[in-house]
């Protein structure tokens, strides 16, 4: 890896890391010994005049106090009702008259312009939860939900990308640096099945690719792909599109670029004494870069939105500015003014300066000495021209100040695009760089007139296994067809393995339009990870007539197309399966317990549906992985997510600290091994039919 990619991965990871950093401090944590002071930040940003008049000393004030944590509620919408019950009623309710050190404590209040009481804020600390069990207890389920994937902690203004996105169900989406953004919008899982939406998931940073493969693994989805690549020069794909070779384009592309971060100020206290109006300088052209090759991806009639935690006009309007000037009226800024109601914004500015290090301001490029024109590009600057700047409609950018609504700082723009980038016109068959970079201590240098040849693409990191796409014809699905009587239209042919030599230890499925981008594609990109695991190879299960048991992750996508192995279970036939480890088939309720008795042993299916009049239930469907032994049966369910069912069917679920605690986890784990040794007395007790 040559010097300039080596800085080019650092540049794009810095700025991301400082928000992702801050995240990690969790509730209300920080530096006490960072003093909360930068001059030359005042004086930048008093000068530019973002912030209205009169309202600065507000703006400062609020900078240096913590940020409050959000929580979010993700998963499907009957799902995210049912954890939103659970909140309200009850961890909501107990907080409300709760008193720590005479001090009343302030419940978690929804944001005002988020859809449905989905997110919520709070300013509880970490110092404040250790105080009360209570809210223990609420910190708890908060940890455990997280892990679960059904509320993520996040700033709030993150959530505001997703929202305006404006996803549908059959679109392609990409997020060129992270999908953190994504993970946090409820409606962004109507499409996570549908056959032919997906999400292309990018990082440049080769291990933050498998902090995403981890956070994409809670979403249980056959429509996300995690890549690694420099996002300024991501490939373009090919798909098949009715036999014939095509591009393919994006419908929505989130564009999250490294930044100065200067809008995180208050979770990421490191900023403080770290920033300097030099970092917006050398993050211009990295910006600029990566939001032209996301508009060059993107779909006539597409939207892309731009997003920064900073700002400064530097990395933010003149980004937006350059673009819409060299797409030549191929893109429009997008009137986002009612889609947010409830959240206050500052409109994009159409006059900002530039100022260097050392102090030096510079309203425009002809006052740029030579010395400086490989730091300072032309881009940085607004335009000359007035009608020009008036037709960008700059003021439909978006800039979130930290004292209007107590968040974060941030800038958000939507481009949708009208018609194909003029450079794809001219060469539509290769994609040459609108933005050349100046050689070492050249000036102002005309664009090329030809494209620069293309170089081959080189991959780092580690090696990942191959992606190897299953035939109809293959003998694992012999067994499985006929032991789990999967329908005829159950798609073979996107059922995947990691392995070309060997026993398949793991199968996975991807939707049809991952297939098709896999296929045509794997010298063009590197995949961390796609697909989700729907059966798992079992040693004991070839002597029950089929050698893969079915996975929890993947249950939802696969039990559509089974036809039996299907236990109907009620909400006290869950309890039991959730609460103990291999209950005898009699602890079942009666109906449950008939359907069991007629199914052999091996892997099955437990599904509960809800019903709508008994309120008092969960009104979401669930479905759970298990394993019907000779007089036993049990749920194969990861700890969080049995927590987090329990939650839905009103069981407390508090882990208590050392001490009593502890003695009670001795008893429950003595009273799992006393079910587990009564299950196998009676192996011989019960068969079945």
């Amino acid at each position: 890896m040559g010097k300039r990619s080596r800085q080019r991965q650092k540049n794009q990871t810095a700025g991301r890391d400082s928000r992702d950093n801050a995240v990690r401090l969790g509730w209300g944590a920080g530096y006490a010994d960072i003093v909360k002071e930068n001059k030359l930040f005042e004086h930048y940003y008093k000068e530019q005049g973002l912030v209205p008049d009169g309202e600065f000393e507000h703006f400062m004030e609020a900078m240096r106090e913590p940020l409050p944590a959000t929580i979010r509620i993700t998963g499907y919408k009957s799902h995210a009702k049912e954890i939103l019950h659970c909140l309200k009623d009850k961890y909501f309710k107990d907080i409300l008259e709760l008193e720590i050190d005479g001090q009343t404590i302030e419940a978690p209040q929804p944001l005002s312009w988020y859809p449905d009481e989905q997110a919520w804020h709070t300013n509880m600390s970490r110092k404040i939860i250790r105080k009360s069990p209570l809210l223990e207890k609420f910190h708890q389920f908060l940890v455990s939900e997280t892990e679960s994937g059904n509320i993520s902690r996040q700033e709030a203004v993150s959530m505001i990308p997703p929202l305006l996105l404006k996803i549908e169900p059959h679109h392609k989406v990409k997020s060129l640096r992270s999908m953190w953004h994504l993970l946090n919008l409820s409606s962004f899982f109507e499409f996570l099945y549908h056959p032919e939406g997906f999400v292309i998931a990018n990082d440049v940073d080769n291990k933050r690719c498998y902090l995403l493969v981890h956070q994409a693994k809670r979403l249980n989805s056959p429509c996300i792909m995690v890549v690694n690549h420099d996002a300024s020069c991501i490939p373009t794909l090919n798909i098949n599109v009715d036999g014939k070779k095509g591009i393919l384009f994006y419908d929505r592309i989130l564009c999250d670029v490294p930044c100065s971060g200067d809008g995180t100020m208050r979770k990421n206290i490191d900023v403080w004494k770290k920033w300097t109006t030099s970092n917006s300088l050398h993050l211009h052209g990295l910006q600029l870069r990566i939001a032209v090759r996301g508009v060059e991806q993107l779909a006539v009639g597409g939207r892309m939105v731009y997003s920064t935690c900073s700002l400064n006009p530097i990395e933010d309007e003149a980004v937006i500015a350059s673009l819409l000037e060299k797409s030549e009226g191929a893109l429009e800024l997008a009137d986002c003014t009612a889609d947010l109601p409830g959240l206050k914004w500052m409109p994009g500015v159409t006059s900002w300066k530039l100022m260097t290090k050392e102090g030096q301001w510079y309203s425009d490029w002809s006052e740029v000495p030579s010395s400086r024109h490989t730091q300072i590009r032309p881009t940085m600057f607004p335009p000359k021209d007035p009608e020009k700047l008036i037709s960008m409609q700059l003021e439909r950018c978006m800039r979130i100040l930290p004292h209007h609504q107590n968040t974060g700082g941030f800038f958000v723009a939507v481009l949708v695009k009208k018609a194909p980038m003029p450079w794809n016109k001219r060469y539509p068959k290769v994609f040459p760089h609108p933005f050349p970079l100046p050689p070492s201590g050249e000036g102002d240098s005309k664009e090329q007139e030809k494209p620069p040849a293309s170089k081959k693409m080189r991959l780092f990191g580690y090696k990942e296994d191959p992606f190897v796409f299953l035939t109809e014809e293959d003998p694992v699905f012999t067994t499985i067809q006929s032991f789990y009587d999967l329908s005829p239209d159950f798609p073979k042919l996107n059922v995947l393995t990691r392995t070309h030599e060997g026993k398949k230890r793991h199968l996975y499925m991807v939707s049809k339009e991952l297939r098709n981008v896999l296929l045509n594609n794997s010298e063009r990109i590197k995949v961390i990870n796609t697909g989700v695991k729907v059966w798992s190879r079992n040693s004991d299960g070839e002597e029950f007539g089929c050698a893969f048991r079915l996975a929890q992750e993947g249950i939802y996508t696969l039990q559509p197309y089974i036809r039996s192995r299907i236990i109907r279970v009620s909400v006290e036939d869950i309890k039991v399966l959730l609460t103990q480890e291999n209950p005898f088939l009699s602890k079942l309720q009666d109906d449950a317990h008939a359907q069991a008795k007629k199914i052999c042993m091996g892997s099955i299916v437990l599904k509960y549906i809800p019903n709508p009049d008994n309120p008092a239930e969960p009104q979401c469907p669930i479905q759970l992985c298990g394993w019907r032994g000779k007089t036993s049966i049990r749920a194969f369910v990861p700890r969080n997510e049995r927590f987090h069912y329990l939650r839905m069917l009103g069981v407390e679920v508090f882990r208590e600290k050392q001490g009593l605690g502890q003695k009670r986890k001795d008893e429950g784990e003595a009273g799992m091994e006393k079910d587990t040794e009564e299950a196998n007395a009676g192996e011989n007790e019960e068969n079945c039919n």
